[in-house]
């Protein structure tokens, strides 16, 4: 048995966690869990209480949140170079906590409809700004013609903010900006995201 148990859906943000863990050559064992009275009964909010996934089990510790998943295997598996070194992760957290932060919450109030207001002082009490403006500041961080998000290193964080990207184009929920497709591209093609992607991809046929 595996150290490491995954707690996913194959329709969720689960496959951000697959690809992480993927990418970090982890040896884990995956636990399928059902929307409905499943992911929100007892036995699984004893994991996650809020009755959501990706959850990750290390031992005796449980990680949720996609951020914290992708943070903690980097530093877990550092052989599989996908964090800065310690003292060298300031632009890492900025960027992977403005993923998790203002951008997650920009998508998701324009998903439901809700705007922030015209007003500056109220507009000024949010954490975040409107979704035009981060796109434009996610655009100007590919501006320079970096291969990966922190330059010429493939990170965990283009898994987690590569992955909001991808899928904020996928479903035209991130406006269009110059330098996302090729880098939705570069990240797609590395073999663990194939990899990941075949096997939720092989779950959903089940």
């Amino acid at each position: 048995m595996s150290d490491l148990v995954f707690y996913t859906n194959p329709m969720s943000r689960g496959r951000i966690a697959r690809w992480m863990l993927e990418e970090c050559g982890a040896s884990y064992e995956t636990r399928v869990v059902a929307y409905g009275p499943e992911m929100k009964g007892p036995a699984y909010r004893a994991i996650n209480p809020m009755g959501k996934v990706p959850a990750l089990e290390d031992g005796g510790t449980v990680i949720t949140e996609g951020a914290a998943i992708c943070c903690h295997l980097a530093e877990r598996f550092p052989d599989a170079g996908l964090i800065p070194a310690s003292g060298a992760r300031g632009a890492f957290y900025r960027w992977m906590f403005f993923a998790a932060g203002p951008l997650e919450a920009a998508v998701v109030n324009r998903s439901f409809g809700f705007e922030l207001p015209d007003d500056p002082e109220a507009r000024g009490r949010a954490g975040w700004c409107s979704l035009e403006e981060e796109a434009d500041i996610l655009a100007a961080l590919l501006s320079d013609g970096r291969k990966w998000l922190l330059g010429d290193s493939f990170s965990a964080l283009d898994v987690y903010l590569g992955s909001q990207i991808a899928w904020g184009r996928q479903f035209g929920t991130l406006p269009e900006r110059a330098g996302f497709d090729g880098y939705i591209d570069r990240i797609m093609s590395r073999d663990a995201a194939v990899k990941a992607r075949s096997l939720d991809d092989a779950l959903l046929a089940q």
